[in-house]
């Protein structure tokens, strides 16, 4: 084994003891015999165990509280809001406070003296606050994995978004849609990625060709209106348009209406997050639901978890998504 893959549940396994007493052993707690002691260390020489900083500091719960960092341009968002909701309210059963971080919040001593562990949600490779939190010394959960080099997170709970993009091109294909397009994000994040990467693998599946337009994370109508509006000047039989950032499908309508294309027949559209945008809308437009406040629930359980000692880190959960379809994808005419 090398250091990276050795466990404490591997040195408890092969000195004979139980977790908690090789915890003790090798952190210099509890009620350990020296001669016991002393050869759980040695297993763990032997073994090349490393103990993980991060576990250790989650099982110490000092200050109650946890901290939740947001996309830098998301916290506007229905979707973040809602997640940010759901945590709120796991994180109170589990008697925990939960504080909103701000971009650019301190790092280090400083904020592993304020909180016990982390939320990180959606962490993009390209915000400076990142690698600094998940090496704030302190447990961390990230909703949806982290792409960049370096420390890795405590734990993680990630949707399966290429299965929900391939869904939702499916059933477009299936209402008479050829000529699709997808408004998503640079590569940046684990979420844009994995929509990129589903719209590369449905395309060459399907032999359909399908327009990818990049454009900023948290789209606003007025750019995704844009964005759509030269996508219809420039791809005469384009016929269905996939909006993946929450908030940014009122655009792709204004700019169907606009084009004087009727949506639901002339120009299908979807989006990748079923937002107070998606449902309000009219018509009302056809999404993936990605349950935010049940996800954030699920983070906030997660880190509790490895908080209290119950779950090990680098543990990876699923969370399910579903599809919603309205009139937005009635069928093309």
């Amino acid at each position: 084994m090398t250091s990276r893959s050795v466990t404490l549940i591997d040195v408890a396994r092969a000195a004979g003891v139980s977790k908690s007493t090789a915890s003790n052993a090798l952190g210099g707690s509890g009620r350990v015999s020296e001669s016991t002691r002393e050869r759980i260390q040695d297993v763990a020489r032997e073994l090349g165990y490393r103990p993980n900083t991060a576990a250790r500091s989650l099982r110490r719960s000092s200050t109650g509280a946890i901290g939740l960092y947001l996309p830098r341009t998301g916290t506007r968002l229905d979707y973040y809001m809602n997640l940010a909701f759901g945590a709120v309210e796991r994180a109170r059963e589990d008697g925990l406070d939960l504080v909103l971080l701000a971009p650019g919040t301190a790092s280090g001593g400083a904020l592993a003296s304020r909180v016990d562990g982390l939320l990180v949600i959606d962490p993009e490779l390209d915000d400076p606050s990142v690698p600094d939190l998940l090496g704030a010394g302190v447990p961390v959960v990230t909703g949806e994995r982290y792409l960049g080099a370096g420390v890795t997170p405590s734990g993680a709970v990630v949707c399966d978004n290429a299965a929900s993009l391939a869904a939702l091109l499916d059933h477009l294909a299936e209402r008479g849609a050829r000529r699709p397009a997808l408004l998503v994000p640079g590569p940046g994040s684990d979420w844009a990625a994995a929509l990129r990467a589903a719209a590369d693998t449905w395309s060459r599946r399907e032999g359909i060709e399908m327009v990818v337009r990049t454009v900023p994370f948290a789209a606003t109508p007025a750019e995704a209106e844009a964005a759509t509006a030269d996508l219809i000047a420039g791809n005469p039989n384009l016929d269905a348009v996939v909006c993946a950032p929450d908030g940014a499908v009122p655009g792709v309508l204004a700019a169907a209406v606009q084009a004087g294309l009727r949506t639901g027949t002339g120009l299908l559209v979807a989006a990748c997050v079923d937002g107070a945008a998606a449902r309000g809308s009219s018509p009302r437009v056809t999404a993936v639901d990605l349950r935010a406040a049940e996800y954030g629930r699920a983070c906030a359980a997660l880190l509790s978890e490895l908080l209290a000692g119950t779950a090990e880190p680098g543990v990876v959960r699923r969370h399910d998504w579903a599809l919603n379809v309205r009139d937005s994808t009635a069928g093309r005419s």
